[in-house]
């Protein structure tokens, strides 16, 4: 299982690392062109370029004087036009940075475009788990393996407090979400439920996870 060394360093000694894999890179790139902000980015354009156009064409011989000003107005005025440009632009080094792990306590991930986010989630806080599949996954052949923390939703202040983590473009994304769901179920009754393996004066959870040998 190949991993940066960014990822490895994040996973503790006491870990053992059970998947490591990165989202499937045609499906990712897809997925980052044709996005949601596709449609808006292509309307405002059209509205923007129609504007322009018949402003030129109404101004006759002052076409050039109109122009001076309009352009510059309509180059701030498209910056959804070239956000959505610049993501797809960047869509490499997003998939470039995303990578994903899987240990016997915990799910890794790491991601972004300009800046690289590094983010852990341990299977006791985990409450669902589900798979999504869109329309370039059932194409491609891959999913998503979507995760929930319900139970820890809102802290005492009645803010969110915790989020799951989503594993996006994966090949194997059946063999990763039934992973996941029989770790989830089987660290989160071990916390709730202590095991015959906890100490009487138990200094923290520090109990080995003997169901490692199923996912090898």
């Amino acid at each position: 299982m190949e991993m940066s060394q960014d990822l490895r360093s994040m996973i503790g000694n006491n870990e053992t690392v059970l998947w490591a894999g990165k989202p499937d890179m045609k499906c990712f790139i897809l997925e980052g062109i044709f996005n949601p902000m596709l449609p808006f980015a292509l309307i405002w354009f059209c509205v923007d370029a129609f504007v322009a156009g018949g402003a030129l064409f109404a101004s006759s011989g002052e076409g050039f004087q109109i122009a001076f000003f309009l352009i510059p107005f309509l180059l701030i005025h498209m910056m959804p036009v070239w956000i959505y440009l610049g993501g797809c632009l960047f869509i490499f080094r997003k998939y470039r940075n995303t990578e994903y792990a899987i240990t016997d306590k915990a799910i890794y991930t790491t991601g972004g475009m300009f800046t690289k986010n590094f983010e852990m989630k341990p299977f006791a806080e985990l409450s669902h788990v589900t798979i999504h599949r869109g329309i370039f996954d059932q194409w491609l052949g891959v999913g998503d393996v979507n995760t929930v923390c319900e139970h820890i939703s809102h802290n005492h202040n009645g803010n969110r407090a915790g989020h799951g983590m989503n594993l996006c473009d994966l090949r194997d994304y059946n063999k990763v979400f039934n992973m996941i769901k029989q770790l989830q179920q089987d660290i989160y009754s071990d916390v709730m439920y202590p095991n015959a393996m906890r100490p009487e004066q138990n200094p923290g959870y520090n109990t080995q996870y003997t169901g490692v040998n199923r996912f090898r």
